[in-house]
């Protein structure tokens, strides 16, 4: 779709980090006070801590400040957390709520213009360009990732092909006829759609495509690779939660593919240890904790994401300052702890895509017999795997056992095709029954 004319947006020029952290430390001092003159629940919370906005001249005093645990967002539902008047609350996003009531959030009219500018500097290290087609197969509606993308892929001055998640037959039509340069969606529908462009006699290396933004579930290295090679593109790795404003909060770069841009004017990171709360320094791994600086309907203090992974300051090849966080391995409530073993399931992830001979599709089942805890595994193999049922179990087997200390209850080796494909939303790989 070349040859238009394009207006394009200029993305926000690179500070650096004596320039950062002046911006930094007037925003958080801004953002306190914003929570505790219209928020009754961080007045509450701030007082009961013995801290008053007066405690707090900038970043350094940000430990003083208490933690939010998404426990506010219930307790407080729906919008006991807005700082803002009903009136000037222009749009609502929520979470699913599959384990209680969802968690609410609200923008003004400003909010949802960073947040657009952050989905466009974003997708800009992506590699994505004014003028490319950006096909969006997120899902639209209370969920942030449509809504969130699709703003931001035109502030880029992209087109933007709205999709929505689902209808794979009619999302592989577009992304021909579109001629689209990018799509974005979760990483195992980016896998679904490769295996449906097979079953169609389509070569998914022969789409338009060469960059897909992936995100909403875990993804490891592996699964990139898998990703890149089944469909001959770059992708890249976004991240976000609702909580704080939805994608965009961090992004990686083409350039060197290597952790993702934290936008630390917008959201300042954090990593504590998540059974002391004691901040970390850069470099370990522990909960990644976020504070919005610039959000006007719901400012958000030290919120624990549940996400594990690192910061690191290093000069990244792209010229870019911000802080980079390492991909999430994990979640502290998606802990699992069998027969006193700890393992979060991104780990058991990154081993079973990084065996050549298993399909990236797999399920995890939890029971509890007897008072033990048992695991069971269920994977393909891939289609062009010679390997036998025996084989491939004794190598997830040793995989597991070597690097996890982790010995799974049974191994079932099924045909390709056989676990079930998610279409829209994302995937469950692991079924607690206990």
């Amino acid at each position: 779709m070349g040859g238009r004319w394009v207006m394009t947006v200029p993305i926000a020029p690179e500070l650096s980090r004596a320039e950062l952290a002046d911006r930094q430390d007037e925003r958080l001092v801004e953002t306190v006070e914003r929570a505790y003159e219209n928020v009754p629940f961080y007045r509450e919370l701030l007082d009961d801590h013995g801290v008053s906005p007066g405690d707090i001249d900038g970043i350094d005093d940000i430990g003083k400040l208490p933690m939010t645990t998404k426990t506010a967002f219930r307790e407080e539902y729906p919008d006991g957390l807005f700082a803002v008047a009903d009136e000037d609350i222009i749009r609502i996003h929520a979470s699913s709520g599959t384990t209680g009531k969802p968690k609410v959030v609200g923008y003004t009219d400003d909010d949802l213009e960073r947040w657009a500018a952050v989905v466009a500097r974003s997708l800009d290290a992506a590699g994505v360009e004014p003028g490319d087609t950006v096909q969006n197969a997120y899902g639209y509606g209370l969920f942030t990732g449509g809504l969130g993308l699709h703003d931001g892929i035109e502030r880029l001055g992209a087109t933007v092909v709205p999709m929505g998640g689902g209808n794979t037959a009619r999302q592989l039509t577009m992304l021909q006829d579109m001629e689209s340069d990018a799509l974005s969606c979760t990483p195992s529908y980016c896998l679904y759609l490769a295996d449906c462009a097979e079953e169609q006699g389509l070569d998914p290396r022969d789409l338009p495509l060469s960059t897909v933004i992936i995100g909403a579930e875990p993804f490891t290295d592996p699964m990139r690779e898998e990703i890149e090679a089944a469909l001959d593109v770059t992708a890249i790795d976004i991240y976000g939660l609702s909580e704080i404003m939805g994608p965009g909060v961090a992004m990686e770069c083409a350039a060197a593919q290597d952790g993702l841009h934290v936008w630390e004017g917008h959201f300042y990171p954090e990593i504590i240890d998540p059974d002391t709360g004691e901040t970390l320094p850069p470099g370990e791994t522990g909960e990644l904790v976020l504070t919005t600086l610039t959000k006007e309907a719901q400012p958000i203090l030290r919120y624990r994401t549940g996400d594990i992974t690192h910061l690191y300051e290093d000069d990244c090849e792209c010229g870019r300052t911000a802080v980079r966080m390492g991909n999430v391995t994990g979640r502290t409530d998606d802990l699992l702890i069998v027969r006193g073993v700890n393992v979060y399931a991104s780990q058991i992830e990154e081993i079973m895509v990084g065996i050549d001979d298993i399909a990236p599709h797999y399920r995890i089942d939890l029971r509890r017999e007897d008072s033990l805890d048992t695991m069971d595994i269920t994977v393909e193999p891939h289609e062009r795997s010679e390997t036998t049922p025996a084989e491939l179990r004794a190598a997830i087997d040793e995989r597991l056992d070597d690097q996890l200390n982790v010995s799974p209850d049974s191994i079932d080796v099924v045909e390709p095709g056989t676990i079930e494909r998610t279409e829209v939303g994302k995937v469950k790989r692991v079924f607690d029954h206990r």
